[in-house]
């Protein structure tokens, strides 16, 4: 069959198809229901039994898919339609809904079936699911969220690629298609408030293979004419679909319809624009987009809009300038028209263009596509953008800290105009304006890579060029590359320059940029000028130090007279920190000493040390100019003294010193260095003087070193010459000398009269010592007390000693000293006073802990005692551990032994007794014990002795008791 002949088929439905006007009809239709029908016509459940009836024959009817007799092009061409068959009951259904809804035009479920019978006969088959797409998704709107969800709002029907599907063809079937579409219309008459009618007809629209004629500028009326028709509450079910539908359209209609919404949500603004820009009239859209992503970013920055995508108004800003550099022909002005380069300036005003009046946050949002007198932002404005002047107004003088990617942007912008002067222009002008590295970097590299390609491209150039027009090529390209390597060069200088604009108050900085400069006197002069009167004195530091390289780079050139100048000049500087200045006159002096000029360096220093009639100056005090206060600083005097000492005389240095020690600003380091110098000459007197004044200015712990070394070369100088005045000065010593530091002094005490002295003072030292020394140093004294005693005196004049000791140390040495004591008692034979002792030391000994003690106190009456003496040993040995039963301490010090004891126990006997596991579960339970009698064998009486035996009260349970 021909096309002409396969569209003389249709309109199917048009006119209406009845037995009297179509044969095939009558072979479809059922009497028994016309029959029926013609008697009671409002009976309407007869009439969807009888469309029931005729729908059932397309099920006996073979698929379109799978019917072979069919050609392939006749399916692809008719779809649902391509057999006389379908074509009869498709003629016979329409003709029964057209009777049916004669009788009951406002019938709802009779119309959605109609529609969906005559959609389904030229779409194919609609399953539940597209019919469910057709349902009201319904969710509830919430503040600052979007209006409409544009994938799962849409609930047109989704309809397959025409090469998918078999739909009719919508140039053959055009009548059939307009025919379906006026009963859409028809309907809509008698319901035009009803969502899903409309719904249904725009999935009808929408579908690929309808006619041009309905799917365009109709398909657009009908979704202009729901929107009028239906409520506004029932507007976010049409949106979705005639937002989407637009964005398949495209062209005009796309902005269109996507204006007339953000007019009432502008949610989705950042898809339209994306929407704008991947279209295929990207170029002619752009500077629209370009437009709203700047009122956007605008917006941003003063809180009046929220970016869906969780965007922050610099990348907005960025966005746009991407956009900017893509289609920079089609958004920036021209040079000439464009704002001339300029320094950027710290800071910066807003733009009235950039306040938004408004009375509320949401007629703010909403005038995001709508007109305004800032052409820059309005998107219906055509005038182009001066985008050079907009990058320094909405982006650099705002977002300071991303100027490396701003300025970038821009050179980018100008790069793709073809405008490479302005580009390279733009480089330079960042370059000298950035201060951070990373801004530098971005810029220099992009900088780099411009002038690397551009090198690139004008050597691939000149390979193609005739040789007529090669010169003038030929010295472009000599140019470039000149300007390339001459900006490689730079780079050090470059990133100095940055450092210094970041804080011109670095000197460390301005080191480096003299380094840079190596052997150009006139830059390196002219950098230490420079230098010198832009740093901030206050706020560096190291100032001096660049003052004093200054002065060494004069000197290493000979120039001696100029390098003088500078360290006059930096001796009037009020810098941060005084050892600064102290350090520029000691350097100044070092100059001197360097040349020989010893005569002229003693001088600087005594210029520099000139002590003001008023001293009460606080070094301390900021307020105060460093000049006023260096006469205090020890570093200065150090160095002052020191060059005395090597070339000055003996009385010079001296009244140095002297200075020093009346100013009080010595420390124990300048007292023994005073001391040791005049020691030195041999003035010994005068070196002893010099530590005497030293104790007396300093406390503990400087006072004890001074004391230390003092008496040290004391008795090392007279011995025992001057031994009243040697005792006088350890008596001053010891006089209210914090215990901590007494032993070695006691020490040196004792032996002093030990060696000149008589034994009985040296005893009374080491006595005096025990009482004046730390208590973690007492053991120590009482046991060379005790070793010089038995010495001078033999082993019974320490009892006393001994005695004084157990009073008076801690515990844990009281005990060591007890066995000492009783072990001298033993040698000496006592052996009652030997059991006091240990009977004494015994109520410090814990028996689970001191185990060594009582073994050897009960050794000891294995060897020296009797029956008595040993039952008194238990004694004593059960009420000391009854006593620390009860105290705290032992509690802690049996849960320490319990891993102990329980590694030497028997497993087979702890398996065996499961209330002693119990037991010796609980912390700190102690179970009751009593001590065995001591038997009548003197055999057994030991073995007996160290026996434990349960508590008599104890009261025995079985386990089956248990």
């Amino acid at each position: 069959m021909t096309i002409d002949e396969l569209k003389d088929i249709f309109p199917l439905t048009k006119p209406l198809p009845t037995p009297s006007n179509n044969k095939s009809i009558a072979k479809v239709i059922d009497l028994q229901f016309e029959e029926e029908l013609s008697r009671n016509p409002t009976n309407l459940r007869t009439w969807f039994s009888y469309i029931d009836v005729i729908q059932s024959k397309l099920d006996i009817l073979t698929p379109i898919d799978d019917d072979d007799n069919l050609d392939i092009v006749l399916k692809e061409i008719l779809g649902p339609l391509a057999t006389e068959d379908r074509r009869s009951i498709y003629q016979t259904l329409t003709s029964i809904y057209e009777r049916a809804l004669a009788m009951f035009p406002l019938n709802y479920r009779l119309w959605f079936n109609y529609l969906l019978m005559r959609l389904s006969f030229l779409t194919g088959n609609i399953t539940a699911a597209d019919i469910s797409q057709l349902k009201n998704t319904r969710r509830r709107l919430v503040k600052g969220q979007p209006i409409v969800d544009l994938e799962k709002g849409d609930e047109r029907i989704p309809w397959k690629e025409v090469s998918e599907s078999n739909y009719l063809d919508g140039i053959v079937g055009e009548s059939e298609w307009k025919a379906t579409a006026a009963v859409f219309e028809r309907c809509l008459s008698w319901m035009p408030s009803m969502p899903r009618l409309w719904i249904l007809y725009l999935s009808l629209l929408s579908n690929p293979a309808c006619p041009s004629r309905l799917a365009h500028t109709h398909a657009r009326r009908t979704f202009d004419r729901a929107l009028r028709t239906l409520p506004p509450s029932l507007h976010v079910r049409i949106w979705p679909s005639y937002l989407n539908w637009a964005k398949s359209i495209g062209g005009n209609c796309l902005t269109i319809v996507w204006r007339r919404y953000l007019a009432v949500d502008p949610y989705p603004i950042e898809t339209y624009i994306q929407l704008l820009l991947n279209g295929e009239q990207a170029s002619s859209r752009a500077l629209e987009a370009c437009k709203l992503l700047l009122k956007l970013s605008r917006l941003s920055r003063e809180n009046h809009y929220v970016s869906p995508q969780g965007k922050s108004p610099y990348m907005l800003l960025n966005d746009w300038l991407e956009v900017c550099s893509e289609y920079a022909d089609v958004i920036g002005v021209d040079v000439d028209q464009a704002t001339a380069l300029k320094p950027l300036q710290v800071g910066g005003k807003q733009n009235e263009m950039d306040r938004t009046e408004g009375t509320s946050s949401d007629q703010l949002v909403k005038s995001t596509i709508d007109s305004s007198a800032d052409a820059d932002i309005d998107p219906s404005s055509s005038q182009k953008l001066d985008v050079d002047s907009l990058v320094r107004q909405d982006g650099l003088s705002i977002y300071k800290d991303q100027a490396g990617r701003l300025w970038t942007g821009l050179a980018t912008y100008w790069i793709r105009r073809g405008e490479f002067d302005k580009g390279r222009e733009v480089f330079e002008t960042a370059i000298d304006s950035v201060v951070t590295v990373r801004d530098f970097t971005q810029v220099f590299d992009a900088y780099a890579e411009f002038n690397e390609q551009l090198v690139t491209s004008l050597m691939d150039a000149l390979a193609d060029i005739e040789d007529e027009e090669k010169d003038d090529l030929e010295k472009e390209l000599d140019d470039n590359m000149q300007s390339f390597e001459g900006l490689m060069d730079r780079r050090p200088f470059l990133v100095n320059d940055v450092m210094l604009r970041r804080n011109p108050n670095d000197v460390n900085e301005w080191q480096k940029r003299v380094a840079l400069f190596d052997n150009n006197d006139e830059k390196i002069v002219e950098t230490y000028t420079q230098a010198i009167s832009t740093i901030k004195p206050k706020q560096a530091v190291g100032f001096g130090d660049l003052y004093a390289n200054f002065a060494k780079y004069y000197e290493s050139k000979g120039d001696l007279d100029s390098s003088r100048q500078i360290f006059e000049k930096a001796s009037a500087v009020h810098y941060r920190r005084i050892d600064e200045l102290a350090e520029i006159w000691i350097q100044w002096s070092e100059m001197e000493l360097r040349h020989d000029n010893f005569e002229e360096a003693i001088s600087v220093m005594q210029r520099a040390t000139v002590i003001p009639k008023n001293t009460k100056v606080d070094y301390y005090d900021e307020s105060i100019a460093p000049q006023r206060r260096l006469f205090k600083s020890l570093k200065l005097w150090s160095f002052y003294v020191d060059i005395e000492e090597s070339i000055g005389t003996t009385e010079s240095t001296k009244k140095v010193y002297d200075k020093i020690m009346d100013l009080k600003i010595a420390n124990a380091q300048v007292i023994i260095n005073y001391a040791l110098f005049l020691e030195e000459n041999d003035y010994f007197d005068d070196s002893f003087k010099v530590y005497e004044r030293g104790v007396d200015a300093f406390t503990y712990p400087v006072a004890f070193e001074l004391w230390n070394v003092y008496l040290s070369k004391f008795l090392k100088r007279y011995g025992g010459s001057k031994i009243e005045l040697a005792r006088d000065l350890f008596e001053q010593a010891i006089e209210g000398m914090p215990s901590k530091f007494a032993k070695p002094i006691y020490l040196m005490y004792g032996k002093l009269e030990e060696e000149y002295g008589l034994a009985k003072r040296a005893i009374r030292v080491y006595e005096r010592a025990t009482q004046a020394v730390s208590d973690k140093d007492k053991f120590e004294m009482y046991k060379i007390l005790i070793a010089k005693v038995a010495m001078n005196f033999g082993m019974a004049a320490t009892r006393p000693v001994y005695e004084k000791s157990l009073e008076e140390l801690p515990d844990k040495a009281a005990i060591v000293m007890g066995l000492r004591f009783a072990n001298l008692e033993r040698k000496l034979g006592e052996v009652d006073r030997a059991r006091s002792i240990y009977a004494h030391t015994s109520q410090y000994c814990d028996p689970r802990i001191h185990k060594d003690f009582w073994e050897e106190w009960n050794q000891f009456e294995i060897d020296h005692g009797s029956e008595d003496t040993f039952r008194e040993f238990l004694r004593i040995r059960r009420s000391v551990q009854a006593s620390f039963n009860t105290e705290a301490h032992y509690l802690a010090a049996q849960s320490l032994h319990t891993n102990k004891d329980k590694e030497g126990e028997d497993e087979e006997a702890a398996n065996a007794d499961p209330m002693a596991n119990v037991e010796r579960a609980i912390p700190g339970f102690v179970k009751g014990q009593t001590q065995a009698k001591v038997g009548a064998d003197d055999g057994n009486e030991h073995e007996n002795a160290e026996e434990a035996t349960n508590n008599q009260d104890e009261i025995e349970i079985d386990e089956e008791d248990m």
